[in-house]
C-alpha cells in the first residue's frame, strides 16, 4: 500500500470506526462510510457513538487533522474495509444481505487493483462470495480466464474485547486470511501499519474458521459454568464456592455462569459453524443450546420468588450484553426483561441502565418497564435482580438490600 493511500471503512459500528481511527493515526487518509446520517455526523463532530474508552479522543484528533471523515456515499479508495453486521438467519445461517449491499456498493467505484478486506465475522466461504458479489457487477476486472488477478480479496477478522478496543487492535495477533497469495501479502502491509502483533498469514477460509473457532471455545466453556450453576441450584450447592474451589487444581479454570450468553460474537459466530457442518458440530451446538436456554432458567427463579407478592416491584440492573458497556446486541438480559414483562403483567420492572440514555423500544413500549436510576430502583423494588456485573453496581451500598430479595445472576454480591 502506498503511503499515504486513501482507505475506505465501510460500516463505522463497534469495530469499524475503532479500525478507521486507528488507521488514520497512521498516516492514512481514512473515509468511514455508514448508512446512519446521524453516526456520520457525530463522527465528523469528532463523536463516538456508542460507549468504548479513549476512542472519542483520538476520533476528535484525526477528524479535526482531515485524516477521518465519514460519508453515507461510497468513494473511491485504494483499500475497502468492510465492517458491517453479520447476523443470523432464522436457520441460524449468516444474513449475508449487509455484505452483499456494501460489496454491490464498492463495485461501481473500482478501477482495478483495489485490496477489499472483509473484517466482519464470516462462515467459511463468505470473503470468496463478497468477492462474486463484487465481480458480478465488474466483470472487466475479472482479469484473464475468469480469475482475479486484477482485485484482491482477504479476511481479517477482529479480535478485541469491547472496553479495551484500542489497546487491543495494535496489540493483538491478527490472522490475515486472503483469497490469493497476494491479497494476503498486501493485507498484512496494511495491517502492519498499526498491529504490533503477530500477523499470521493463510488462506480466506481458515481465517473465517478460525475466529468461529476461537469464540466457539469461549461458548463451550461458559456452557459448562452455566449448566453447573443449573446444576448447584437444584442441589443447593452455591456454584460460586464450588468454582473457587474447584479452580484451585493445578489444570482446571472454570469460567463465571451468567444469565446467558450476548453480543455480536460468541452468541452468534458457533451457529455459523454448525449450519457450516450440522452433523459433526454436536458440542458446539449443545453448548449453544445450553447458553441459549440459560435466560429460561432465570426467567422461571424470578417467577418463583415473585409470587409471594401481590403486585412485585423487580429492580432488573444491567441490560447491557456484558459489563461497563452499552452493547445490548444479543444481550440475554434483555431479553430477560422482556420476557418477565409479558409474563408478569402485575409486576413492574425497574431497569438500571447507567450506561444508555434510553431504553431500546421493545422495553420502553411496555407499560410495565420503567428506565430507573440505580439507588430509587433498588429502594422500590421487592427482588432486586443482578444481570449484569456493571462497576457501579458492584460499588453500591449493600445496606440497600436489607430485607431485600436478592437474585444474583454474576456472583457480584457474594
Amino acid at each position: 500500500m502506498s503511503e499515504g493511500a486513501v482507505v475506505c471503512v465501510v460500516g463505522l459500528g463497534y469495530i469499524g470506526l475503532p479500525t478507521a481511527t486507528i488507521l488514520a493515526t497512521t498516516g492514512s487518509t481514512v473515509i468511514g462510510v455508514d448508512v446512519s446520517e446521524r453516526t456520520v455526523e457525530a463522527v465528523n463532530a469528532g463523536r463516538v457513538p456508542f460507549v468504548e474508552p479513549d476512542l472519542e479522543t483520538v476520533v476528535a484528533g484525526v477528524v479535526a487533522q482531515g485524516r477521518l471523515r465519514a460519508q453515507v456515499e461510497m468513494p473511491e479508495a485504494e483499500v475497502y474495509i468492510v465492517a458491517v453486521p453479520t447476523p443470523f438467519a432464522d436457520d441460524h445461517d449468516v444474513d449475508d444481505s449487509y455484505v452483499r449491499q456494501a460489496a454491490e456498493a464498492i463495485a461501481p467505484r473500482l478501477r482495478g487493483g483495489e485490496l477489499i478486506i472483509l473484517e466482519s465475522t464470516s462462515p467459511p466461504g463468505l470473503t470468496e462470495r463478497m468477492a462474486d458479489y463484487v465481480l458480478a457487477e465488474r466483470a472487466d476486472l475479472t482479469g484473464d480466464a475468469g480469475t482475479r488477478h486484477s482485485l484482491y480479496f482477504a479476511h481479517c477478522p477482529e479480535r478485541v474485547l469491547p472496553g479495551r478496543i484500542m489497546a487491543e487492535i495494535v496489540e493483538n495477533d491478527r490472522i490475515i486470511g486472503g483469497v490469493s497469495t497476494e491479497a494476503a501479502e498486501r493485507a498484512r502491509d496494511l495491517y502492519a501499519t498499526f498491529c504490533r502483533g503477530q500477523l499470521l498469514l493463510t488462506d480466506a477460509r481458515t481465517a473465517e474458521l478460525a475466529k468461529l473457532a476461537e469464540n466457539s471455545y469461549r461458548d463451550v466453556n461458559i456452557a459448562f459454568a452455566n449448566e453447573l450453576s443449573i446444576i448447584c441450584d437444584r442441589l443447593g450447592i452455591d456454584v460460586w464456592e464450588l468454582i473457587t474451589l474447584a479452580n484451585h487444581h493445578p489444570r482446571v479454570n472454570i469460567l463465571s455462569p451468567g444469565p446467558g450468553v450476548g453480543g455480536h460474537c460468541i452468541a452468534v459466530d458457533p451457529w455459523f459453524i454448525v449450519a457450516a457442518a450440522p452433523e459433526e458440530a454436536r458440542l458446539i451446538r449443545s453448548a449453544r443450546e445450553v447458553n441459549d436456554a440459560k435466560p429460561q432458567f432465570v426467567v422461571e427463579k424470578v417467577m418463583a420468588r415473585a409470587a409471594r407478592f401481590r403486585e412485585p416491584v423487580i429492580a432488573a440492573l444491567g441490560i447491557a450484553f456484558k459489563a461497563d458497556v452499552d452493547d445490548l446486541r444479543e444481550s440475554p438480559s434483555r431479553a430477560i426483561v422482556g420476557q418477565l414483562a409479558d409474563e408478569m403483567a402485575h409486576a413492574r420492572l425497574l431497569v438500571v441502565e447507567p450506561h444508555v440514555e434510553a431504553l431500546p423500544a421493545e422495553l420502553a413500549d411496555r407499560p410495565n418497564v420503567e428506565h430507573r436510576e440505580l439507588q430509587a430502583a433498588v429502594a422500590e423494588a421487592d427482588i432486586v435482580l443482578v444481570l449484569v456485573d456493571h462497576a457501579s453496581f458492584a460499588a453500591m451500598d449493600r445496606e440497600a438490600l436489607v430485607d431485600k430479595v436478592v437474585i444474583d445472576t454474576k456472583g457480584l454480591w457474594r
